[in-house]
C-alpha cells in the first residue's frame, strides 16, 4: 500500500519543481497584456481633415495637476526575487516625440533619458524594479504629423514590481490622426481612432537566468 503513496508524492514534488509553462508565464505579466495609452481628440473626426491638422485633446482640465495627463499604477506577477523577461508588442497612431539621454533602441523606442520638448506627446512606462523607463515615440525631431508604430521590444521586470503607466499631452492639444490611419487588429480597426493611442500587447514572458 505504501508504493500507490510514495509514487503519488514524488509526482507532486516533480510536478511542484517543474518550470512553468509559456501560458503561466504569460499570466505573470497580465498587468501589461492590453494595457492602452489613449489620447481622444474632443471634437468629432471630420470628413476631410486638414493634413497636419491639430486638436484640442478631450484629456484637458483646468486643474494643471491633471491637464492632459494621466497615470495608471499596476503591480506586475511573478515571484519576488525573480526576474522575468518580458516581449511586448507595442502599436498605436501617434506623433513624435524627442527624448534626450537616454539609449535609443530601434526608430521609436527610448530607454531610460528624459522628455527633450514641451508640447509633444509623452507615452511611458516605469518599471520599479529593476529600476528602469521606457517611451515609445521617439523621433530626431517633431512635428505636424501622425503615423503608425508596431514593433517588439523585450524589457526585464522583477516578479512584485510596480509599473507605471504614464502619458502626458503636455499642452492641451495634439496632432489628430488627421490621416484616418488604423492599426490592423487594434480596436477600433477597421475604423480609424480619433485621436492617438498605443496598445501594449504580451508576446512572450521567460524567466532571466
Amino acid at each position: 500500500m505504501k508504493l500507490p503513496i510514495l509514487a503519488l508524492s514524488l509526482a507532486a514534488t516533480l510536478l511542484a519543481a517543474a518550470p512553468a509553462s509559456a501560458d503561466d508565464l504569460k499570466k505573470v505579466a497580465a498587468s501589461i497584456d492590453g494595457y492602452r495609452y489613449e489620447f481622444p481628440c474632443k471634437d468629432p473626426m471630420p470628413e476631410n481633415p486638414k493634413a497636419g491638422a491639430d486638436g484640442i485633446s478631450a484629456r484637458t482640465t483646468n486643474d494643471p495637476a491633471t491637464n492632459d495627463k494621466f497615470t495608471d499604477v499596476k503591480k506586475f506577477g511573478g515571484e519576488a526575487g525573480k526576474r522575468y523577461k518580458v516581449t511586448i508588442r507595442v502599436r498605436g497612431v501617434v506623433e513624435p516625440m524627442m527624448y534626450k539621454d537616454g539609449k535609443q533602441d530601434g526608430d521609436y523606442f527610448t530607454i531610460g533619458g528624459e522628455p527633450n520638448n514641451a508640447t509633444y506627446n509623452i507615452y511611458q512606462l516605469t518599471v520599479s524594479a529593476p529600476a528602469s523607463h521606457f517611451f515609445f515615440n521617439r523621433q530626431d525631431k517633431v512635428g505636424h504629423k501622425i503615423f503608425t508604430i508596431d514593433y517588439t521590444r523585450t524589457i526585464e521586470i522583477e516578479g512584485g514590481a510596480t509599473l507605471t503607466f504614464h502619458g502626458n499631452g503636455q499642452n492641451g492639444r495634439m496632432i489628430t490622426n488627421y490621416d484616418k490611419l488604423v492599426v490592423p487588429d487594434v480596436p477600433p480597426a477597421p475604423q480609424p481612432f480619433n485621436g492617438q493611442f498605443i496598445q501594449l500587447n504580451v508576446i512572450d514572458v521567460v524567466e532571466a537566468k
